[in-house]
């Protein structure tokens, strides 16, 4: 998303906001363009640092994402708590300009949630009691599970209501997608892709024990099978048989079908079991 943005942008230096010199919104960069005027020093930002992200986790506050009154600060620059200054700025007002993801937001608290309420409604910031208002140019994205089968929390209702658009992601339809997911994200080093050749009917096979994976009986659909056992099974099977390669002494080997056993513990790592398949026993189910 970011190759979307301009390539630099100009900021008024010092600001710990990006204030835009032509359209300012904090009181330190009004103060320094009103005593400099076309004077005022400039930095350039480039696109790549205007990519902000937080894990939503239960013990985010209010005073992490927007900001609070920071008593030091008060007291260094001698100023009462309703001034502007003695305000140390979250990170939201900090990606100002920018684009700001937050992962899992079900997991951020109900009371959190709300203070975004006037953020994506009004687009700007409230701090505590008071009157400061900073009109903030944030693009919000959000990740979150299916409500369904996550217990950690869920959207409140008025803050989905204030989000824009909702887009459904879903599994790989076809293996040739699911091969060239699997292939850009899993990692390796040099050593490895040098050593071990994975011949293109062992991708496929790889892709296929996920796919069956999805409609086994044995798996709980609610929870899924997620890309991330592609990853990890395809770095397995690479391990596997670099392994048995330096066990046999070989410089180079290729993968074969009894590599495959050593994706059992990507699986049984991965998948959630129905009543049926706990009785089974992960390892079994994997090998099934």
């Amino acid at each position: 998303m970011i190759e979307l943005l301009d390539e630099y942008i100009p900021v008024v230096e010092g600001s710990e906001i990006n204030d835009d010199p032509l359209e300012p919104i904090s009181s330190f960069a009004k103060e320094v363009i009103a005593e400099k005027g076309d004077a005022t020093p400039v930095t350039w930002l480039h696109r790549s640092e205007r990519f902000y992200e937080k894990l939503a986790t239960p013990d985010v506050t209010v005073a992490d994402l927007i900001g609070d009154v920071d008593p030091i600060k008060a007291a260094n620059l001698k100023l009462n708590y309703a001034d502007e200054r003695v305000i140390h700025f979250g990170m939201i007002p900090r990606a100002h300009r920018c684009i700001f993801v937050i992962n899992e937001l079900p997991d951020l608290q109900a009371r959190i949630q709300v203070a975004l309420f006037n953020i994506l409604q009004e687009g700007d910031i409230q701090i505590r009691g008071f009157k400061l208002r900073l009109p903030i140019d944030v693009q919000f994205i959000f990740t979150a599970n299916p409500e369904d089968y996550t217990n950690r929390g869920s959207i409140v209702t008025p803050l989905k209501d204030r989000i824009g658009s909702q887009i459904l992601t879903h599994y790989p339809e076809t293996i040739q997608i699911a091969r060239t997911i699997t292939e850009q994200e899993a990692k390796f080093d040099k050593d490895q892709s040098e050593t071990v050749y994975v011949p293109g009917l062992a991708k496929d096979v790889l892709e296929q024990i996920v796919f069956e994976a999805r409609e086994s009986e044995f798996v709980d659909v609610k929870s899924g099978v997620s890309a991330r056992l592609s990853i990890t099974a395809y770095e397995n099977l690479i391990s596997t048989a670099e392994r048995r390669s330096l066990l046999a002494g070989e410089d180079k080997t290729t993968v074969r079908l009894s590599d495959f056993m050593g994706i059992i513990p990507a699986i049984t790592g991965k998948v959630e079991l129905v009543y049926e398949g706990e009785q089974e026993g992960a390892a079994t189910v994997a090998q099934y």
